[in-house]
This record gives C-alpha cells, sequence and structure tokens, in this order.
C-alpha cells in the first residue's frame, strides 16, 4: 500500500462474462450473503432472510433487531467485519484487517456482545462478515491500536506466513494465481499453513464465544476449498452457518460449485440478471427463475437485488433505481430460489465514502441512511416469505410482459405491475375464500370460493396477500385512501399531499403529509378515512428550504368505500 487508503482500486474482482463482467468494479474485500434452506447447518426454520446492515455500528445494530428486524420477521442480520481494521473514513477499511481484536468505527469488543445478545433477545440470528483471505498492506496503527507493515502483523502473522507469490492476481484463468497471489496487492495468506489455519479458526471461534451464529467468508474464491474445509473443521461447532463469496465467472479456473461442500454460496448472476430484466426485459421471463437459468441447485443458493459492492460498481440494481428496486425484492421475497439477503446500506456519491456519523444510525431515512430493509413493501415480503414457507409456486399468470402475478400454494399470492398503465384483471388464487389485507397497500382484499379476486395495480406497484395477513390492522379491514402519484423531484424536494379533511391536513401546507418514494417516481401513502367519507385532495411539492410548488389544475375528489380503501393511481399536473 502506498500509504494513500483511497488509492487502492475498487476493481476488486475477477473476469466475469461480459454480460457482467464490466459491471462489477469494486470494493477491497467484501460483499454477503445468507442461506438456503436445504443446506444450512443450523436452520433457521421458516425465516431465511437477512438484513444486512452495512458499516452500522454494533449499538445501531442491536436497536434495528429490538425495534425493526424481529417484528418484521427477518431470521438473521449480518453485521460488517468486526475485527480490528486500518484507520481511515472509506467503507473499505473493514476489508483490511491488522489483527483479530474487536475494536472499529463499529464499536468494542463488549458493544458486539451486546448487540449478539440484543438481537437473539428479539429471535434474530448474527453472521459476521469474516475476512480471512488476507491482511492488509502498508504500515501504521489500526484501529484497534495495534501496529503493523505489510506481512508484518505482531501478535498475529509475521512474513513467513504469507503466501509466496507477492504480486497481484492478474489471471484468472490460472488457479494457482488467483488462489496465491495477491488480490489488489493485499498482504495473502498462506490458509494451507497449520499456524495460518489454526490462527483463523481461533479467531472465529472466539465470535462464537460471543454468540455468533455463522460467517460470511469474505473473497472465498482466493482461498482453495480444501482449506476452508480445514479451517471449518477446527471450529467449537464445525455445524456453524458458513457462508463464502465465490462470484461466477464464465471460463474461469476457480468456480463457486467448488465450495458447495463446505457452504453456501453467492449466486451473483441472480443480481446480474435481476437488473437485466427489471431494466429492459420482460417480467415474464422470470417464470423459471433460478436453476432453469443455470444457477446454483436453490438449496445452496444465497441472493440478493445489490450489495455494497455491486451497488457502488453498477451491475445491479440500487437505491436510486426507484420502484424496479423495491419490485426486484418484492419479487425475490416472494420466489422460492435461494435464500435472500436485503442490503440496507446509506446513501453515496463518493464510492469510496464511509457510512455517516460512523456507523451511528440515530434515526432510519435521516444523514443518508436509506434503511431499505425496513421499506413497507420489503419488510411486508418478510412475513409473506414466512408465510408462504416451502409451499410451491402455482397459479401463474403474466400478460407476455411486464405484468405478472403467482401464488405459493395455499398460503399466499403476489402480483407484480411493471407496466406504464394500470392493471385491472381477476386473478386466479389458491388461497382460502375470505377477506385479506394487501401488505403492499394496505387495502382490503376480499377471495370468493373459487380463490379469485379482482384488483387494479397502479404502474409499478404490487399486489401481495397471504394467510398471516387476513384484515388490515386489528380489527376490521382498515378503511381510508391509498394515495399513488407519479412525479418526478431533484434532491431536497418531496411530495406531500393535502386535503380539505383533518386527516389530510385541512388545506394547511404544514400539515401536508408526506409520500413515501421507495417506488419513485411513484410517491405513495396510505390514510385512514371513515368509510363512505367524500374528500377533495391536491398534491404538492416541498423543497429543503420549505418552499412549496403545488400542482396544476381543479382539486382532485374522491370517496372511501365501505369496505377497504380506494386505490388513488394519479400524475403530477405541472
Amino acid at each position: 500500500m502506498d500509504g494513500r487508503a483511497g488509492s487502492i482500486p475498487r476493481t476488486r474482482r475477477r473476469r466475469r462474462p461480459l454480460a457482467a463482467a464490466a459491471a462489477l468494479a469494486v470494493g477491497a474485500a467484501g460483499t454477503l450473503v445468507l442461506g438456503a434452506p436445504q443446506a444450512r447447518a443450523a436452520a433457521p426454520g421458516a425465516k431465511d432472510v437477512t438484513a444486512v446492515l452495512f458499516e452500522w455500528n454494533f449499538a445501531s445494530v442491536a436497536k434495528a433487531c429490538t425495534d425493526e428486524l424481529g417484528p418484521d420477521g427477518y431470521g438473521y442480520v449480518q453485521v460488517s467485519p468486526p475485527q480490528e481494521r486500518i484507520q481511515g473514513s472509506p467503507w473499505w477499511t473493514g476489508y483490511q484487517p491488522v489483527s483479530y481484536r474487536i475494536g472499529s468505527r463499529l464499536g468494542d469488543r463488549a458493544a458486539f456482545r451486546s448487540m449478539v445478545e440484543t438481537c437473539h433477545a428479539a429471535g434474530v440470528k448474527v453472521v459476521a462478515d469474516s475476512v480471512i483471505n488476507h491482511m492488509t498492506n502498508g504500515s501504521g496503527t489500526g484501529s484497534a491500536g495495534s501496529s503493523y507493515t505489510k506481512y508484518d502483523y505482531p501478535g498475529t502473522y509475521s512474513s513467513a506466513d504469507m503466501d509466496d507469490c507477492r504480486s497481484e492476481v492478474t489471471d484468472y484463468q490460472d488457479r494457482w494465481n488467483v488462489q496465491h497471489c495477491e488480490l489488489v496487492r493485499l498482504a495473502d495468506l498462506d490458509t494451507g499453513e497449520e499456524y495460518v489455519r489454526k490462527t483463523i479458526a481461533g479467531y472465529l471461534n472466539d465470535l462464537l464465544s460471543l454468540g455468533v451464529d455463522g460467517f460470511r467468508v469474505d473473497a472465498a474464491k482466493h482461498i482453495p476449498a480444501d482449506d476452508l474445509a480445514a479451517i471449518k473443521a477446527r471450529l467449537t461447532d464445525p455445524n456453524a452457518y458458513w457462508k463464502q463469496e465465490t462470484i461466477y465467472g464464465a471460463g474461469e479456473a476457480v468456480q463457486p460449485t467448488e465450495y458447495l461442500g463446505t457452504g453456501d454460496a453467492q449466486e451473483f448472476r441472480y443480481a446480474w440478471d435481476l437488473k437485466r430484466v427489471f431494466t429492459g426485459e420482460k417480467l415474464a421471463y422470470l417464470k423459471n427463475f433460478g436453476e432453469g437459468w443455470g444457477y446454483l441447485p436453490a438449496g445452496k443458493a444465497s441472493v440478493f437485488v445489490t450489495n455494497h459492492d455491486t451497488e457502488r460498481g453498477g451491475p445491479t440494481l440500487t437505491y436510486n433505481d426507484g420502484a424496479k428496486y423495491t419490485l426486484a425484492h418484492v419479487f425475490m421475497l416472494a420466489w422460492p430460489y435461494g435464500s435472500p439477503d436485503v442490503h440496507s446500506g446509506y446513501a453515496f456519491t463518493d464510492k469510496d465514502a464511509g457510512p455517516p456519523n460512523n456507523g451511528q444510525v440515530n434515526a432510519c431515512y435521516t444523514d443518508g441512511w436509506e434503511c431499505q430493509h425496513a421499506w413497507p413493501q420489503i419488510a411486508a415480503m418478510v412475513k409473506w416469505r414466512n408465510t408462504a414457507g416451502s409451499a410451491p409456486v402455482g397459479d401463474w399468470w403474466d400478460d407476455g410482459a411486464n405484468a405478472i402475478a403467482f401464488g405459493r400454494g395455499a398460503r399466499a399470492y403476489v402480483a407484480i405491475n411493471h407496466a406504464s398503465a394500470p392493471l385491472t384483471r381477476t386473478f386466479q388464487t389458491s388461497l382460502p375464500a375470505g377477506g385479506y389485507c394487501d401488505v403492499q397497500s394496505g387495502r382490503g382484499v376480499t377471495v370468493d370460493g373459487s380463490g379469485r379476486f379482482t384488483a387494479t395495480l397502479a404502474p409499478d406497484t404490487a399486489l401481495a396477500l397471504h394467510t398471516g395477513a387476513r384484515t388490515c390492522g386489528t380489527g376490521t379491514t382498515a378503511t381510508g385512501a391509498s394515495f399513488h402519484v407519479g412525479a418526478t423531484t431533484v434532491p431536497g424536494q418531496n411530495i406531500y399531499v393535502v386535503g380539505d379533511q383533518g386527516a389530510l391536513g385541512g388545506w394547511n401546507t404544514g400539515a401536508a403529509l408526506k409520500l413515501d418514494p421507495a417506488a419513485y417516481p411513484v410517491w405513495s401513502l396510505d390514510v385512514p378515512l371513515p368509510a363512505g367519507t367524500a374528500f377533495a385532495y391536491k398534491y404538492l411539492r416541498k423543497d429543503a428550504g420549505g418552499a412549496v410548488t403545488w400542482e396544476s389544475g381543479a382539486n382532485r375528489t374522491a370517496t372511501v368505500p365501505a369496505d377497504g380503501k380506494v386505490a388513488l393511481s394519479d400524475t403530477w399536473r405541472d
């Protein structure tokens, strides 16, 4: 290392198939994932969704477990690497260890232990992102006070513990080059050496002693599978969950399938292809998504819409992609292939930027924290997935283009409209007859004795029913208005609704209700109103300084039905 942390290239990985290769050009060494039900050593039961709280400090992770992850049904939380790292603000400092002490801006050993205990109390298991392929380079003092130079990390490793190749990995058709040379010049550990294996296992065993439930192995492709098996065999709990980052590359010497005997593998092609389908192809193509597309076996695959590497490199959808991003998550959480990760990070313009407030999350949607795990459309699908369980796909329907629907046995049903026009149809399900809550909109839906219901989906929205949500809220099905308006904004602007009812601000712009941009450019909000209420409303835009711009035209009007919510699919009027 030349002494400037930011100078380490972000083109960290391997050559990959042309469709995806050019895309993934980021990261100093880290991604994440979690598991597959049939393949887990420590089965999570019905809850297989992982919230990846990227660069959240341990205290913030603990609070999220209590406030959101446990109640929303997440089975796991993944935390960023807890070991001592190089100093500096960029996110990738976490993937350059200088020792295996627990101590960084994320918190110390006591904070880590407290976080694990708190998450367990909330019913959420903890997976630690683990960097064991390499150390850092250069020299300095680490985040917990350890001194180091490249190839010499006192108390941990010396030059004799490093691989013989002291040059950068350059040829992904050469197995030896990939697994013995240096990933972006980081000091490569000789994981075939007994001392190194014992030291790595000692670190992982220390995390197990603090209650960790499993590990995500960073840069696993650069470690021979036999070496990883030997390290795992030394664990005090050899059945601890083991998930490996092994990025697929067509024609490469090292393939993800080599690692399936040790644990699960992250299926990058899943995310690459979701971006392509949601951006320029047809959702109808997803009818056999998964093994039918040549992917890893479903029971050994970990899947995601984006992760911290790919959202910086371009090969996958990101939080900036609005409705495409949200709907891709709805599909992933509904579709029974692999086990899903929901990346939850922060906004950035500099791809090297570290987390706001050094990882302290005071509140979601502030200070740049995106909190994707808590987006209503995404969080609602976690319980949907838990309810669907192992039920197979059935009742598939598509329009040959960008509207699809399918069920999961008699337990759950989802419809996605990624078209530019509203979709109205009668859907055939296998659900039991009766009332349901559409967990995407909060509207009540009635399924008849033949398993059918009729609904209208606004452009770029979804509808999701499951047997665990028969009513909206408590008691009877909620009534009110479900606002959806297509409106573009610039940074600092938000869309609001105001109207003639007290619940709508009484035409007071200061009391106007902010709509949710999770499906941008569609802004949405559900507002409870009594059945039969006739009301007038209008949309307005506010900028960061509070200046108000009304949409043009006359006041809009609507009436709340006797049961459920009136669905309003509007377009901003300039």
